[in-house]
């Protein structure tokens, strides 16, 4: 059994803005859980239990709710990737060492999903892959590009969103790499693997590149819409409590939002069909709707909760 993995957090997390502002993708809590915490558990219940997980952006808010991981029962290191962000192939060519396994999964940061692990590893090893990826068919191929197979599962080709990824398969933020998949990348450089390392080794050595076709639930939380749907989703699955750290005065009324930590609503306030983060202090008959609200220079700014 593969026991070692690479997640990924270093991401800037542009899309979820202004979120990101104030804590890293990977940190912002789905159902009162943050985000990494959901995947380290989910890890380590299907026996993958050493850890490095890459930090560039905010990174003081990953480490604030994961720690050494013993908590949840697995070993966490971390790899810095300073000044810069180094991307889906620079980063892990950079964590190699602290990885110190081959092959090892590698885990996207902003994605909760259910990949049966051990399938994944015996197809990884039976077909003798340098990478293999999880797929589900890519049934909304207007948002999301896709990854071609052949007959045998031999990734063939990556193509963009909308008309020619219809038929294609959609990548769920799980794979399998072999380290020889990163030889290429010197430490420190930044290199994408999607469009970039994997485009050449697929084309240098067919079938290398592999896809692991199954039925798998998957969350993305790629923008501010994605994030309300996956964690209200959640909330009806779980119907979490709310965190200790939220104050609610008796008179005020919280409806149909999310809240993140470290809240007080004041007497008399609204807030309806909100994203309330860290730190916020709502006022005393206070009424906000449809919005965003920061902590931001001591007071409180909302912006605009974005359409769907």
């Amino acid at each position: 059994m593969v026991r070692n993995a690479l997640i990924l957090t270093a991401g800037l997390g542009t899309r979820l803005r202004p979120l990101t502002d104030v804590r890293a993708k990977p940190a912002i809590p789905v159902a009162g859980e943050p985000m990494i915490r959901r995947i380290i558990r989910w890890l380590t219940s299907r026996g993958v239990t050493d850890l490095v997980l890459n930090l560039h952006h905010l990174p003081q808010t990953i480490t604030a709710v994961v720690g050494d991981g013993r908590d949840l029962g697995a070993r966490v290191r971390y790899s810095w990737e300073q000044p810069a962000v180094l991307g889906s192939g620079g980063g892990p060519r950079l964590a190699l060492p602290l990885v110190g396994a081959d092959p090892f999964f590698i885990i996207n940061g902003d994605t909760l999903t259910d990949v049966d692990l051990g399938a994944l590893a015996e197809a990884h090893a039976a077909s003798g892959a340098v990478v293999t990826l999880a797929l589900v068919p890519n049934r909304a191929f207007d948002r999301y590009g896709g990854v071609v197979v052949d007959g045998k599962n031999c990734v063939t080709g990556f193509v963009p969103r909308g008309p020619s990824a219809e038929g294609s398969f959609h990548y769920i933020g799980v794979q399998l790499a072999r380290a020889e998949a990163f030889s290429a990348i010197r430490p420190g450089d930044a290199a994408p693997t999607i469009g970039g390392i994997y485009d050449q080794l697929m084309n240098n050595r067919p079938g290398t590149v592999r896809g692991f076709v199954l039925d798998a639930d998957f969350w993305d939380v790629g923008t501010v819409a994605d994030y309300w749907r996956t964690t209200n989703a959640f909330h009806t699955r779980e119907r979490p409590m709310a965190a200790s750290t939220v104050r609610i005065d008796p008179t005020a009324q919280v409806k149909d939002s999310i809240l993140w930590d470290d809240i007080d609503v004041g007497a008399g306030a609204l807030v309806a069909h909100c994203i309330v983060t860290d730190g916020v202090r709502i006022p005393e008959g206070a009424t906000y709707r449809d919005s965003i609200l920061l902590a931001r220079d001591g007071g409180l700014t909302a912006a605009p909760m974005p359409v769907a």
